[in-house]
């Protein structure tokens, strides 16, 4: 049997894994509903919008259901505490969620003057699901402090997720469409870009103020010398992207997936900072990873089968975006 040291570690990053690829794939996913123009002129742009995320959107709520399964299943400690702070805004968020889906839905069947009320209710529901996780990130960072700097770092956080899902979404947008609505994802991909650099400067700066330890471990030296690669390669991963964004669309559409990829790289840097940040507790403060384990038979058993669904998922999720490769078509519902 595997030590219980060792299937904790490989446990946390399954998780920290699922949690990862969520924000990429559901991310672009709720900026695009967030980015939504709303105007009456603005239809046809709309059904494009929902065709680039139409075979995607709810498969990628895959890995939220995996990451959380495996808290409840290899954490379970650490999900009763994590449930118990943040029941109000997970129902929040699953409201979120269950509009979009509604809406989804309904915008294709609903008569056509309603259309437009339910592509307002997608946008709702995206930017409502976004707020609620970006706050209970925040609470999270925060050890689930009842104060009110805890709070008002909650919003802030909640502010950062719901910009960075739009940076996202207007790059997947830049990659998927072309023409008119293409010059208007790369307008929404500067300003979402430049603001969320600010919100994501804003947390580097706060969290280490609000939290001692996380100051200490980032300044330890030498150890400094080496992690602050990771804030100084996701600032420049922020300009060279906006260097690039003035340059888009080119010739032949050159180059019109890097900035999804480059917006890929920095979400993975800030997810990899977070990490250093608190590991190896699975609640900041509070409880580790080895105190939060379920029994090592218990986790033997579970590996086995994590083993068997994570790679089926990561093989179906990645057939279905080379099936659906290339510019999004016209919106048809059968």
């Amino acid at each position: 049997m595997m030590d219980a040291y060792w299937l904790a570690i490989i446990f946390i990053g399954l998780m920290g894994l699922s949690v990862l690829v969520y924000a990429i794939l559901d991310g672009y996913d709720l900026g695009v509903g967030i980015l939504l123009p709303m105007g009456e002129a603005d239809e046809a742009q709309r059904d494009t919008m929902i065709a680039s995320i139409g075979p995607f959107w709810d498969a990628n709520e895959t890995w939220l259901v995996l990451a959380v399964g495996i808290m409840l299943i290899a954490f379970p400690a650490a999900h009763s505490v994590v449930l118990f702070h943040l029941y109000i805004p997970v129902a929040i968020m699953l409201i979120g969620l269950i509009m979009r889906g509604v809406a989804f839905d309904f915008r294709a069947k609903a008569a056509v003057d309603h259309k437009l009320a339910w592509d307002r209710t997608f946008k709702a529901g995206s930017l409502l699901t976004t707020l609620a996780q970006g706050y209970m990130l925040g609470l999270y960072v925060m050890g689930f402090e009842a104060s009110l700097s805890a709070h008002l770092f909650a919003l802030l956080s909640g502010l950062g997720v719901t910009l960075a899902y739009s940076y996202i979404g207007a790059a997947w947008l830049i990659m998927k469409t072309e023409g008119e609505l293409q010059k208007r994802a790369v307008t929404w991909a500067k300003l979402s870009g430049r603001l969320c650099f600010i919100g994501v400067l804003a947390v580097c700066i706060v969290n280490p103020m609000v939290n001692p330890g996380v100051f200490d471990r980032w300044f330890d030296f030498p150890l400094v010398m080496f992690v602050l690669l990771i804030p100084a390669l996701c600032f420049a991963a922020f300009l060279f992207n906006d260097l690039l964004l003035k340059r888009l669309p080119k010739v032949n559409d050159r180059h019109c997936w890097l900035p999804f990829l480059l917006v890929v790289a920095i979400f993975i840097l800030c997810f990899s900072a977070l990490a250093f940040s608190f590991f190896p507790d699975v609640v900041p403060g509070q409880m580790s990873i080895w105190q939060a384990a379920s029994a090592p038979e218990s986790l033997t058993v579970i590996l086995i089968g994590a083993l068997v669904v994570v790679p089926v998922i990561l093989a179906y999720t990645a057939f279905s975006y080379w099936v659906f490769r290339g510019k999004a078509s016209s919106l048809n519902y059968h």
